[in-house]
């Protein structure tokens, strides 16, 4: 196995940087439609999952999560630095994986994680259709902060008008425990 920065490790998981042999898992669930559903960009191909795969080598903010057991990359968690020692949280799982815990174990290991490096307050937002990533919020102690009404687009219809979302607001402050 090539060297690889791992950030932490939970009983089931290896949270780490993403490496060049992380392409097909990669693509395996960024061109899973029902996967990138609420996401803002569509399925991607081959070609362009290799791309986005060279800018998540790039950065510290994606962090890739492996099962220990087979040493297949499952899923990522964004952890994006803010103003104010704010972070802000998201998560994108191959869906042959949901339902077994592993988004909410790789999550509260990197929000302890961030606490206890001094992050004062970490924040998410979610499509308030996307009940399984709110619910997920919830369940790891982040409360609702706002909704917005129709605040954002990703995509424009056949008449290049906006298609305008509502966005659930979350937050987690270090304080919360």
């Amino acid at each position: 196995m090539e060297n690889q920065i791992i950030i932490t490790e939970t009983e089931r998981l290896i949270l780490r940087r993403y490496k060049k042999e992380d392409i097909q898992d990669l693509f395996e669930y960024l061109s899973d439609p029902e996967v990138v559903e609420y996401e803002p960009y569509k399925p991607l191909t081959l070609e362009e999952a290799a791309e986005n795969l060279e800018w998540r080598i790039s950065t510290e903010e994606m962090i890739a999560v492996e099962l220990k057991s087979s040493h297949k990359m499952i899923g990522n968690v964004y952890m994006g630095k803010r103003e104010f020692e704010a972070l802000e949280i998201g998560y994108v799982f191959n869906r042959n994986y949901l339902g077994h815990g592993y988004a909410a174990e790789s999550c509260k290991a990197l929000i302890q994680q961030a606490f206890s490096n001094g992050i004062h307050r970490i924040y998410a937002e979610c499509d308030p259709r996307n009940k399984g990533s709110w619910k997920l919020l919830e369940a790891l102690g982040f409360q609702r902060e706002a909704h917005l009404r129709k605040n954002v687009y990703f995509w424009k219809d056949e008449r290049g008008k906006a298609i305008w979302k509502d966005t659930y607001v979350y937050a987690k402050l270090d304080a919360d425990g």
